[in-house]
């Protein structure tokens, strides 16, 4: 009895001790969280060396986060760890063992548990070049641990087709030196047989090399994901780990001996008509059977990577002539949101088209695209803007397929945003003129075709087209009548030119500007290069230019022969 007291005062003791040990705001209770918990652990962990005294203080914090996450109490502690540092992207052993102030030996000692963690998904782990180790936690663990949820990695089986390359692209984007993402991406591919793709990759496509079938994936993703089609070296260099590889590779593609070339999977790019052996495509044959069961122009446009948009766009002050100034106010109202929906409704109700395609015509430089990037920003409306010189090709049938494959994109647009975006054909000379009857020339018939499928396509439309041009007689009839707006653009009026050099150099006295818009035929645009021209001589000289500077930066800008009428370059 005598000794059993002994023993029970002595552990009192030990106990008493501990605690004048640990300052006493660490004694008090915490919140039922994780969080709460896990900064507990790291506030008794910090310099205690992982004593017995750290211990016995924090074993019932780390005993609740070990139950709640089915931890051991090693691991419970150094998750709070990894959690405290989880701001940091390269997270070393050695920080872990100065936090603690011990050795690092007794961080390494703890590495299987570390590596337990890693199998979980609770942290990553990247090797470097030079073989040393650094690890990382992910964002969705650090917010399901904020929001007190216990992190479970999503399941990657039995995907849709569009969960399927949502998780492939997010093997791409974590993807760190070191990690093995061919065998990722096999596991995926294998849980997944159900779908077309998977089917395809693994039979059809079967590719036995690990090197070659990284390769088909970056194809794969960057297609589908990223709406790649021009891939060069730049877009796989990073994801493998010898150069010697990478050069045996390179090699292959050079010769056209590559796997996945004498499958017909991936072919030259094609640029200006030439063989590019730079860049590579997924070939036609492999997208029609790869992609059976996934909307590409739906999958591509999830991300609205193409999309620019309205908040992007700075405010600018535009001035129109009276006439244009009334129509441009009267469309801009009619793109406001509210305004938008109600007439698209009654438009559909009494069985007529309710999508509204525009024209803006006229000289260069009097407004007409900045005219469409204000009226985006004003209605809060998106742009997709179509570039035309990449939608023509020289190869039978491509243009057709990028305008069609535009179109689709924009319709789906259409579907994701709360906000129907603008879809803007600038400079839309090229695709919009008059058709060749009893064309012969191939590139004719190219033009006649991409014509015929907008003229369909602004049929069915249920967005916002607006196209500007500078040659308004070379409109095809055909297109005249499916626009609903036409608006002129004309060059600015001796009142709209003064407001125009008042603007955008505010300095400029009243007289003066009176003078050059009644002298000058100068568009706004043109004004804007001599503003910018002004500008750059105030910086190389220190002192704004004179009168006569000004007006002959004026001259120059016409750009005027001998005859004093504007010259047309090219002709």
């Amino acid at each position: 009895m005598t000794n059993m007291g002994t023993s029970k005062n002595n552990k009192s003791k030990k106990q008493q001790a501990d605690e004048n040990t640990i300052p006493e705001n660490l004694l008090t209770p915490v919140e039922p969280t994780l969080v709460a918990n896990m900064e507990r652990v790291v506030e008794l962990a910090t310099t205690s060396h992982l004593s017995d005294v750290f211990n016995r203080a924090a074993q019932p914090y780390m005993n609740y986060i070990a139950e709640r996450m089915s931890l051991t109490e090693k691991q419970a502690l150094l998750l709070s760890l990894f959690l405290e540092k989880s701001n940091d992207p390269r997270i070393m052993i050695s920080d872990f063992a100065h936090m603690i102030d011990c050795r690092t030996i007794r961080i390494i000692s703890l590495m299987s548990e570390v590596d337990a963690l890693v199998a979980r998904g609770f942290v990553r782990r990247r090797k470097g070049a030079d073989g040393s180790l650094s690890y990382r936690m992910p964002m969705d663990v650090v917010m399901a641990f904020k929001d007190n949820k216990v992190y479970t990695p999503d399941s990657t089986k039995c995907l849709s087709a569009e969960k399927f390359f949502d998780t492939m692209a997010r093997i791409f984007e974590d993807y760190e030196s070191g990690d093995n993402i061919t065998r990722k991406l096999d596991l995926l591919v294998g849980e997944n047989l159900h779908l077309e793709f998977c089917k395809t990759a693994t039979t059809i496509f079967g590719l036995d090399d690990d090197d070659e079938r990284l390769l088909f994936y970056v194809f794969c993703n960057r297609f589908v994901n990223e709406d790649d089609d021009m891939i060069g070296e730049h877009d796989w260099e990073d994801y493998y780990e010898s150069k010697s590889t990478l050069r045996i590779l390179r090699g292959e593609l050079k010769r056209q001996d590559s796997t996945l070339q004498r499958k017909g999977i991936i072919e030259n790019r094609n640029s200006d008509g030439m063989v590019d052996s730079d860049y590579f495509k997924l070939t036609d044959k492999a997208k029609e059977t790869l992609f059976k069961d996934l909307d590409i122009g739906q999958q591509q446009t999830k991300n609205q990577k193409e999309l620019l948009k309205y908040s992007s766009l700075a405010e600018k002050r535009l001035f129109y002539n009276p006439c244009e100034r009334g129509q441009i106010e009267q469309l801009s109202e009619l793109l406001m949101p509210e305004k938008f929906a109600t007439v698209q409704q009654r438009l559909e109700e009494n069985g007529m088209r309710k999508g509204f395609a525009c024209l803006f015509y006229g000289s260069p430089g009097t407004g007409k695209t900045e005219t469409v990037y204000q009226l985006a920003r004003r209605t809060q409306r998106d742009l997709m803007v179509i570039d035309v010189s990449q939608i023509k090709s020289c190869w039978v049938g491509e243009s057709e397929k990028n305008i069609k494959a535009a179109f689709d994109r924009y319709r789906n647009y259409v579907k994701l945003c709360e906000r129907a975006p603008i879809l803007l054909f600038n400079e839309a000379d090229a695709v919009l003129g008059i058709r060749q009857e009893g064309a012969q020339r191939a590139v004719d018939k190219m033009e006649n075709s991409i014509q015929n499928i907008i003229l369909q396509e602004m049929e069915q439309l249920d967005g916002i087209m607006i196209a500007t041009t500078n040659l308004m007689q070379n409109l095809d009839k055909a297109f005249e009548r499916r626009f609903l707006y036409k608006i002129e653009f004309s060059r600015p009026s001796i009142e709209a030119k003064r407001s125009i050099w008042q603007s955008i150099i505010p300095t400029l006295a009243e007289p003066i500007a009176e003078e050059l818009a009644a002298e000058y035929d100068l568009s706004g645009g043109q004004i804007e290069n001599i503003a910018r021209k002004r500008t750059v001589e105030l910086i190389l000289n220190g002192e704004e230019p004179s009168f006569e500077q000004l007006h002959s930066m004026c001259r120059t800008e016409q750009l005027t022969g001998n005859g004093g009428t504007r010259r047309r370059i090219g002709y």
